[in-house]
């Protein structure tokens, strides 16, 4: 198992980064917790998690702790895939998603994209106690800087259909976010917006 991976930020996208470490390019899936987190690090190191199926090794990274330790409970309910881990921690930060647990707020995880309400109350009712024990509270996640806007709508379309969505759908809900917002939004509430607009 990679427990780790410390090396020169070559390549970042609010979906994935690539990290050389010793010549050897590691490409990391991230959510985007972790992407505002990076900001232009040079030096970066990413806890990991390797998936192993019988068609592919996929990494997925964390800046931190507490992220990783999440995506490895929500990897522990049936029905919860990586990718729809990656999903949750992308869509919710990791204190959104702690609180709804702990609060029985089915609501606010069944909002995330692919996540039903049997899914959603799975979440909670085998989780509940295992954060009961173990939250700690932590800083929250500093803010993403603002890009201009036409260079954050491609970004952001990129990174919505890398996540699943059809390209007319992530088009129609970025659109819709930009004209509440006026264009004043960073990637990553850009993302995070178009990920719960119905």
């Amino acid at each position: 198992m990679i427990a780790y991976l410390n090396g020169r930020l070559v390549f970042k996208d609010p979906t994935y980064v690539i990290l050389d470490v010793g010549g050897v390019g590691y490409q990391v899936k991230i959510s985007l917790q972790t992407y505002s987190r990076i900001k232009d690090e040079e030096q970066l190191k990413l806890l990991t998690y390797l998936h192993i199926k019988e068609d592919a090794h996929t990494l997925y990274g964390f800046k931190e702790e507490r992220e990783k330790n999440l995506f490895l409970l929500l990897l522990s309910i049936n029905g919860v895939g990586p990718n729809t881990g990656l999903m949750i921690l992308s869509s919710l930060s990791s204190e959104e998603i702690e609180q709804a647990i702990l609060s029985n707020d089915v609501a606010t995880i069944q909002a995330v994209k692919g996540i039903g309400s049997k899914t959603a109350q799975r979440i909670i009712l085998e989780l509940k106690d295992k954060l009961g024990k173990g939250s700690g509270t932590e800083t929250t996640a500093p803010l993403g800087f603002l890009h201009s806007g036409n260079k954050v709508r491609e970004e952001a379309l990129q990174a919505l259909i890398t996540l699943g969505f059809p390209k007319a759908v992530a088009e129609k809900n970025i659109t819709q976010v930009l004209k509440k917002t006026n264009g004043e939004i960073s990637l990553e509430d850009l993302i995070k917006a178009s990920l719960k607009t119905p």
